[in-house]
């Protein structure tokens, strides 16, 4: 454990704040990266459920049966951006990192009465750290070490969905991951006698991959609901190439490129459950449940995923529990403008898909959000906000972060026939 604690709380001593990241974490060198939570600010606002939610306001990405639950003439666009505030405090140190990013877009619209698809991209997950500190040596003096990391993956999507005796819901999608992930490492002298020594990998990462989805809708009394959700990530081969780097001044370069397929890295499986209750479009209250295996992926094997130090990392299997609400006091109130806003509220627990030491790095957070409506129809601008904690409970350090989401949901109705008298 005393490696992990030495390399982590380096990003204490001396944090990394120039540069571009699309994410940013210590914990983020492990790995892929930190797994982004995938869903747009209407999801986040309420800890981030969607398996079991049923909308025809908001594109529901999390589930492609949803994508049933819509008015047969809509056509509906989502978009926004992120970002985060974190703080990393170790004892006395401290160290603190900000980021934005442009976050998911998704469109969808109708086939025929009771089915309709939807296409767009997100990300999948985040790197992001730089890590450095220095030591006397009595030989070389002053030394530096430093480590980075920057990059991630992102998947285009494309879903479906039918609905089969107005109550049950089946749904596929077809996932294309993509991405580039850097990691470094140098190691540099005040004696300049003694080479700079720098070493790395590049990843180049895509896969193909598919998501399947169902919900089943129990209709308690007139306007209440009970509705069941499932989803499955399927577990697909990372292709993609390898690129090894090592270097020593102008005295030594090495260059490699191996094919990620001969690696035999796989991302993982993913199962998901959820149960929701909704009182017409006036209140939804849902629980949701997601279990990863990622223990044959294969990546603490791999140069580049996995090479921390001494550190004992290992693939594992990931966990999160999360719940949520939202509610609308009156969507037709014409004197209280307030009372036609939907107000959200969520906790949520996440458990890493991977071990350092043997212990997983888990994640508490609690959400809050709103949508405000904008003109006529469903259009409206959603903002979520994210406060957090992540850590080790096996060492000092300790990641608080506050995390934004603005989303822009637009609403419009197709083929209308308009009739004159």
């Amino acid at each position: 454990m005393a490696a992990a604690i030495i390399l982590l709380s380096a990003v204490g001593a001396k944090a990394q704040t120039d540069g571009t990241y699309v994410g940013y974490s210590p914990y983020s060198v492990f790995g892929i990266g930190q797994m982004h939570q995938i869903g747009t600010s209407w999801n986040r606002g309420m800890g981030g459920v969607g398996i079991a939610a049923r909308s025809h306001r908001y594109i529901n990405i999390l589930n492609p049966a949803s994508v049933t639950e819509r008015d047969s003439l809509s056509f509906m666009v989502d978009f926004g951006l992120n970002g985060r505030l974190s703080l990393f405090s170790e004892v006395e140190k401290k160290g603190i990192n900000a980021t934005v990013n442009l976050d998911d877009f998704a469109l969808s619209f109708p086939i025929t009465k009771h089915s309709a698809m939807m296409v767009g991209v997100t990300p999948v997950s985040e790197v992001g750290y730089g890590i450095s500190y220095d030591e006397i040596d009595v030989n070389s003096g002053l030394r530096t070490f430093t480590s980075k990391g920057n990059g991630g993956m992102y998947q285009v999507f494309i879903a479906g969905g039918i609905t089969f005796f107005d109550r049950l819901s089946i749904g596929g999608q077809f996932n294309y991951r993509f991405g580039n992930i850097d990691k470094g490492s140098s190691l540099s002298s005040s004696n300049e006698s003694y080479r700079t020594a720098v070493s790395g990998d590049s990843l180049q990462v895509h896969n193909f991959t598919g998501k399947i989805g169902l919900q089943y809708e129990q209709p308690l009394a007139v306007g209440h609901y009970l509705t069941i959700g499932a989803t499955y990530q399927f577990s697909t081969k990372l292709l993609g190439n390898h690129i090894h780097y090592r270097e020593l001044g102008d005295y030594d370069s090495n260059h490699s490129i191996k094919p990620l397929q001969e690696e035999n890295l796989r991302m993982g499986s993913e199962i998901g459950v959820g149960i929701s209750y909704r009182k017409r479009e006036d209140l939804l209250i849902e629980v949701d449940y997601n279990f990863s295996d990622w223990r044959n992926s294969n990546f603490e094997n791999v140069a580049g995923f996995s090479n921390v130090g001494d550190v004992r990392f290992a693939s594992s299997f990931g966990q999160t529990i999360r719940a949520g609400f939202e509610y609308t006091p009156n969507r037709n109130d014409l004197r209280n403008f307030m009372n036609r806003c939907t107000y959200r509220g969520g906790v949520y627990f996440d458990s890493s898909y991977y071990t350092v030491d043997g212990a997983h790095v888990n994640a508490v957070g609690v959400t809050i959000g709103m949508t405000v409506p904008v003109f006529r129809w469903f259009n409206g601008i959603s903002v979520s906000l994210d406060f957090g904690r992540r850590g080790l409970a096996t060492s000092q350090l300790k990641e608080t972060y506050f995390g934004y989401s603005l989303g822009f949901n637009l609403f419009d109705l197709w083929f209308m026939k308009r009739t004159y008298d």
